[in-house]
């Protein structure tokens, strides 16, 4: 007996809907006339979006497959995991007829997709800790049971579900119902059953990227099972699921060195949340934190509507809980950057963060062919300060100016290091300059002169320097350096490149920038021109009062 004679009988006898592109195997240089579509593209510079997509793209399938470890015949890709629910919903249950179990609180798709299809939904409530009740699962399942759903961590408690317990379960309904296991927070806790697949037929796991590969607006899910299951979905997929667009930007998300980024930044929000933790226990509000294993935790207040009032005065949004079973008055928060997590705790602590976080905020992304840059700029805040541009010595000097400018700087670049520093360098001061114009807005109420003559002492090297926020761009700049390079790592900074820097960053931001430079030795030549042009800054970027600083009415 199979675990597909639980399946919708109707499902398992039909056939599935055969696409154009699903009849013939892609060779270089065949043309398509047979699925109607047009010949050119829809814009210039477009590419493949003329054309429909594989319902399976077998590059995507193959890169996912290797995230996972798992095999191409045990893996269908689809718009997110909440897809795959809904597959697994219509494809095994009877209208009228079957029913699911859900384990409250969790994740409210499960039940949605049930209703939707009008088919029953049981429960089997957790325990006081929020761990599996296998027996009442037991005894609350019957004869009609075709799914039985477990989200591990749960969501949206955060915990881990026990392993043993999910394959028993999986061992008492074989060949009866499928346990259909949400590892959609997996990364965070280090949890995986994926390797159980070949052990239990009626196991199915999903996971997604819509978490800790940071790609919730790609909605991209997946299901894992064995192939029966598998080829049974894949019936009733649409023919053309996956967008051009998202297949590509997947493959890029999924790039080894990205990966890599990835699993830095997924540690990096786990120590926030740790950090977090423990400002939000200090709070009157707050009664009990809930052990999580994800990236979000379920806060037990006093009062769960003022808590969320208190946040949505500050527009902060958080999530009330409380409709759930057994968490009246608990809030869900998602871990957010510092920068997020810092405005959270002055609104619950009745800090006034409105002015300090909405007027003079940046967020600049720059992409090229060469380079990819994020920057985000507080010109009212001095944390975080991260700045990652592959090139450490320019990381030290970027982090300069914006520690001695007074102000909060988020810089990553991914360039093309491997031919040269030049475009990274290039246009990370680009895209600095850009974000600092955007952040100072009107300029209303600036100092706008850094100052005319601004003399930084670093060792026997001297930097003046002298800024004007006017929003004319002119570079003067004299300083003669002893050295090519400066920086020991295999990505140094070029130093004919330093006066590059500042006029980059003078013409995007429309600033006149003065610069002269003695000394003998180049890193402390360097160091103090980056120095004196965040000294310079903080001059110019401090709010005075609330004129305009020009007799032309406009800068």
């Amino acid at each position: 007996m199979s675990i597909l004679s639980r399946a919708r009988a109707d499902i398992v006898a039909m056939k599935g809907y055969s696409s154009a592109r699903s009849l013939y195997k892609k060779k270089p240089g065949m043309v398509f006339l047979d699925a109607n579509e047009c010949p050119y593209e829809p814009f210039i510079g477009a590419e493949n979006l003329s054309r429909y997509p594989d319902q399976q793209p077998q590059e995507l399938i193959d890169a996912l497959c290797r995230l996972y470890d798992v095999s191409s015949r045990n893996f269908m890709i689809g718009r997110g995991a909440d897809e795959m629910i809904d597959l697994l919903v219509r494809s095994f249950c009877e209208i009228g007829q079957d029913n699911i179990i859900i384990c409250p609180p969790t994740f409210a798709m499960y039940e949605h997709s049930a209703i939707l299809q009008g088919i029953e939904v049981k429960k089997s409530p957790l325990l006081s800790d929020f761990s599996l009740d296998s027996d009442v699962i037991k005894k609350t399942a019957d004869e009609n049971t075709k799914i039985i759903f477990v989200c591990s961590p749960n969501n949206p408690t955060g915990n881990v579900m026990d392993s043993e317990a999910i394959k028993d379960l999986c061992a008492y309904f074989k060949n009866k119902s499928l346990i259909v296991v949400d590892e959609t927070y997996a990364e965070f806790a280090g949890v995986n059953l994926i390797p159980e697949i070949e052990n239990h037929s009626n196991l199915v796991v999903v996971r997604t990227l819509s978490k800790s590969y940071a790609a919730a607006g790609l909605r991209c899910g997946v299901a894992i099972a064995q192939t029966d299951i598998i080829d049974l979905l894949l019936k009733i997929l649409p023919p053309y699921p996956l967008p051009q667009p998202m297949v590509q930007t997947a493959l890029q998300i999924l790039k080894p060195k990205n990966l890599q980024r990835l699993t830095h930044k997924r540690e990096e929000l786990l120590r926030i949340k740790e950090t977090y933790i423990t400002f939000l226990e200090s709070l009157d509000d707050v009664k009990k934190i809930f052990p999580s294993d994800a990236n979000f935790i379920l806060l037990h207040v006093k009062d769960a509507d003022l808590f969320v009032e208190k946040c949505l005065c500050e527009n902060i949004i958080v999530r009330n809980q409380s409709h759930q079973p057994g968490l009246k008055n608990c809030i869900r928060i998602s871990i957010g950057a510092e920068e997020e997590m810092n405005r959270l705790i002055a609104a619950l602590q009745g800090s006034d963060t409105q002015n300090v976080y909405d007027d003079r905020v940046a967020s600049i992304k720059r992409k090229t062919k060469e380079t990819a840059i994020s920057v985000y700029i507080n010109l009212d805040q001095v944390t975080p300060l991260r700045i990652n541009t592959g090139v450490p010595f320019y990381d030290h000097m970027l982090e300069q100016i914006a520690k001695h400018g007074g102000f909060s700087l988020v810089l990553e670049c991914e360039g093309d290091l491997d031919i040269e520093a030049h475009h990274t360098v290039e246009d990370c001061a680009i895209a600095l300059g850009q974000a600092l114009k955007q952040a100072l807005d009107d300029k209303r109420g600036i100092g706008r002169y850094g100052s005319h003559e601004l003399i930084l002492p670093m060792d026997e090297a001297q930097a003046k320097v002298a800024i004007d926020l006017g929003g004319r761009f002119y570079l003067k700049f004299e300083g003669d350096f002893p050295d090519t390079y400066v920086g020991n790592t295999d990505n140094p900074l070029p130093v004919d490149m330093v006066e590059h820097v500042f006029r980059s960053f003078a013409e995007n931001l429309q600033a006149t920038l003065h610069i002269s430079v003695l000394g003998e030795n180049t890193h402390h030549m360097v160091e103090a021109c980056f120095k004196g042009v965040g000294r310079a800054l903080r001059y110019a970027i401090r709010i005075e009062g609330n004129d305009l600083p020009s007799t032309k009415g406009t800068l």
